[in-house]
């Protein structure tokens, strides 16, 4: 598409009114069609997904299909569920692309089951970058959680235990961030901010990685690397060849008192071994955002251990994310009217 032929921009998700009115700003020449009252209310500021028990009526379906159906272009993904976007590819003739809201919108398409034809039709782009200050930050504070012993204040605050003890220091700690992306290399650079000496591994190591790390591996050496470490910080998506990499025989490679902060995928970790090796007591503790079951049952054992800080999910939650996200659109929004390469573009075949 080229900026001389009209675009036509449906937004999708919930949104705050000034920031449809900056996409509008910033898109001269685009057609912005945003009906609230068509989208779930959001239950917390810059939730996608929406309120679970709204439903459309008959006429409210007819309205969203009649706006879909005039897209060029989409911000968010109707439910943020792969129903949604099989359903939205089929709703909208028009479409050429999508901008996801989230990092992991890989893993939406890859649900979605869509047919090479539709994957072919419309690009999908992912909001990769937009969370990773805030992951990082969480990265830290579980980091943080275990090297200060705060599992120790809470027994103590429980039983009125007043004792002096000395803590661990994160400066001069050996941290692996494992996953060299927006996120893994936020990470990075806060760590090292904090005088820890930072190792990343990705697959190819690139000579631009020691901008942000001390030194890199690849994945081919990790065991060593982890073995080599303090703490480990995965920020790894979801593919055939990351899942279930963090087995049982690298988390005994993890040094004793070593630390396991997880904000990637929850797949990439065989929790069943991680849970044996915390009840073992030989790790300070693991920090966890994710997990291979989401919502995370309550029959999982991971609920129970103090040396286990459980996150839903929530670390790349910001109010600040939908305007990040926007920044986002709008460059991507030029890019796709002057046929330039868009950002963040989800490979169809990995799905990342």
């Amino acid at each position: 598409m080229t900026s001389s032929q009209p675009t036509t921009l449906v937004v999708a998700t919930p949104l705050e009114a000034e920031l449809v009115d900056r996409i509008r700003a910033g898109a001269p020449g685009v057609e912005v069609l945003f009906e609230p009252d068509l989208l779930p209310p959001p239950r917390y500021p810059c939730d996608h997904r929406g309120d679970p028990a709204f439903e459309l009526d008959e006429d409210g379906r007819r309205r969203l299909r009649s706006l879909l159906e005039r897209a060029d272009a989409v911000l968010g993904v109707p439910g943020d569920s792969p129903e949604g976007l099989r359903e939205l590819v089929a709703t909208a003739p028009r479409l050429r692309w999508v901008q996801g809201t989230s990092a992991g919108a890989g893993q939406l398409v890859g649900a979605a089951g869509l047919d090479p034809d539709a994957l072919r039709r419309v690009t999908v782009t992912s909001s990769v970058g937009v969370h990773a200050s805030q992951l990082a930050e969480w990265a830290v504070l579980g980091l943080l959680y275990f090297v200060k012993d705060v599992p120790r204040l809470h027994r103590d605050a429980a039983e009125r235990t007043w004792s002096h003890y000395p803590a661990r220091e994160l400066r001069g700690m050996r941290l692996l961030v494992v996953g060299l992306g927006h996120i893994g290399r936020e990470v990075a650079r806060q760590a090292r901010a904090l005088g820890m000496h930072v190792t990343g591994v990705r697959r190819r190591p690139r000579d631009s990685d020691l901008e942000v790390v001390d030194e890199t591996a690849a994945l081919d050496d990790l065991a060593a690397a982890v073995s080599r470490s303090d703490a480990v910080v995965l920020a790894l998506p979801s593919t055939a060849g990351t899942d279930g990499l963090f087995g049982a025989e690298l988390l005994a490679a993890v040094p004793d008192g070593g630390v396991l902060v997880n904000v990637g995928r929850g797949s990439t970790v065989d929790e069943a071994a991680l849970v044996a090796e915390l009840r073992g007591g030989r790790l300070a503790g693991a920090a966890l955002d994710v997990f291979a079951t989401e919502p995370l049952p309550p029959d999982s054992p991971l609920w129970g251990l103090e040396n286990a800080l459980v996150s839903p999910h929530t670390a790349a939650l910001s109010t600040q994310e939908n305007a990040r996200i926007v920044e986002v659109l709008l460059d991507n929004l030029d890019r796709f009217r002057a046929g330039r390469p868009l950002r963040n573009v989800v490979d169809p075949e990995h799905f990342y």
